[in-house]
């Protein structure tokens, strides 16, 4: 059995991480769950959320929004649209975008697209919270 994971995070751009970890939290669509090695293969829908990976005492976050992860007893590849790295958000912008969403949410109007409106809030909200919590350390 493999001591370590090789994490692998892609998106339509390019391979953001390649990484050997111990361990990897995701946010699926049902929910957070972790992978261990030796895990049991899967696959699972990703949804928007935070991506936790620790290889010994060293713990790296990621803002991910949607996409896939394929899981293998040593390794975990996410396919994802959004991927970003603590160090590689702009505050100034996730800001902006989170002030906009609420704008819009707020006015409530007939014509809102409700669901695309929240999902804005929820990928601005969680960049800020990815990237406040690196510079915390």
């Amino acid at each position: 059995m493999a001591s370590q994971l090789t994490l692998s995070i892609v998106t339509p751009e390019r391979e953001i991480v390649r990484v050997q970890v111990d361990e990897v939290e995701l946010p699926g669509s049902e929910g957070y769950f972790g992978v261990l090695p030796g895990h049991t293969p899967m696959l699972a829908t990703l949804t928007v959320g935070r991506l936790t990976s620790r290889s010994g005492t060293d713990t790296q976050v990621l803002a991910i929004a949607f996409g896939f992860a394929e899981v293998l007893p040593d390794a975990v590849t996410v396919l994802a649209q959004i991927a970003e790295r603590a160090e590689d958000i702009d505050v100034a912008r996730a800001e902006a975008a989170r002030k906009r969403a609420e704008e819009r949410l707020a006015r409530n109007e007939a014509d809102l697209d409700y669901q695309r409106a929240r999902t804005a809030l929820d990928k601005a909200v969680l960049r800020l919270q990815v990237a406040s919590r690196a510079r915390g350390k």
